[in-house]
């Protein structure tokens, strides 16, 4: 198998390719100045390819994406898979409003017209119980909540984890388990995509430990800030933040620096300067697990 890396992704397909003991396969993308895109695949493949790409921001990303696993499959790729830690457009998983296309089904069933299988972590899923439900191929779902764990346990020596939701219990609560720490969730109302309300819902912990916001995905920072100052107003000192994607939207670190969270950490499934939790070697269990269920 050779490992292609879309650009912006070459660190990680490198790093994973090591880990796996996979090939590293060359690939180009050319934007001419009028928005189109040329795709070149430099090393032509063996048997099955794997395309990293991070689909964050995924609309410039999307068409040359498909461009590339067809021309993949043009150089003699029999079996052309995607690795995604970052999973797009998972988030609008019913139509909310009349019209409303759901698209977590329709960027599913397009996905997986053009690859064989996929591979990513923790993707948004509240409404839709499994990924099976919008993608219809070969795929391993991996979950990066042990590696929350061993970067919380090294650096937050009393934890007090807390969600920033309801949404988030299901991270959060995972994450607590292991460190066998007290845990509880803020209670959230949208008022739109960038002002939210945060309660605290309990005071489920001393005072004395030291508050950690568990979420999934940073994106405009605003559920976080708000998290972060309901917790000052309970009596909690500054929170720590670990999250598993971090996207980090235009303006998302002054707001988290406005609200006194300092401290931050997300894997590297969307390259930041937070990402302290490497995924190559889950993403490299996840591959080979993958491979041996589809080949048997």
């Amino acid at each position: 198998m050779r490992i292609y890396a879309c650009p912006g992704n070459e660190a990680q397909a490198r790093t994973l390719a090591a880990v796996l003991g996979a090939m590293h396969g060359e690939l180009d993308w050319h934007r001419f100045p009028d928005g189109e895109t040329r795709v070149r695949i430099g090393t032509p493949p063996r048997d099955e390819a794997a395309l990293f790409c991070t689909l964050a921001d995924p609309d410039p990303l999307l068409l040359p994406l498909l461009l590339t696993a067809a021309a993949l499959r043009e150089q003699g790729a029999a079996r052309v898979g995607l690795v995604a830690p970052y999973l797009a457009y998972m988030r609008q998983d019913r139509s909310f409003h009349p019209g409303e296309a759901v698209s977590a089904r329709h960027f599913g069933a397009l996905l997986g017209a053009h690859f064989d299988w996929l591979v990513t972590v923790d993707p948004h899923l509240h409404r839709i119980a499994r990924l099976a439900d919008v993608f219809p191929r070969p795929h391993q779902v991996l979950h990066a909540a042990p590696l929350l764990t061993a970067w919380i346990r090294g650096h937050v020596p009393r934890p007090f984890l807390v969600g920033p939701d309801a949404e988030s219990a299901q991270w959060v609560s995972a994450v607590a388990a292991e460190l066998d720490a007290p845990w509880t969730h803020l209670v959230k109302r949208r008022l739109g995509d960038r002002e939210v309300q945060v309660t605290l819902k309990d005071a489920a912990a001393s005072r004395d430990l030291k508050p950690v916001l568990v979420d999934d995905i940073i994106s405009s920072g605003h559920t976080l800030a708000e998290a972060a100052r309901a917790l000052r107003a309970g009596g909690y000192g500054a929170p720590a933040c670990v999250a598993v994607h971090g996207i980090f939207a235009p303006g998302c670190r002054e707001v988290l620096r406005e609200a006194g969270i300092a401290e931050l950490a997300v894997t590297d499934s969307v390259p930041q300067p937070e990402s302290a939790i490497p995924l190559a070697a889950l993403l490299a269990s996840g591959i080979q697990g993958l491979r041996r269920k589809v080949s048997s």
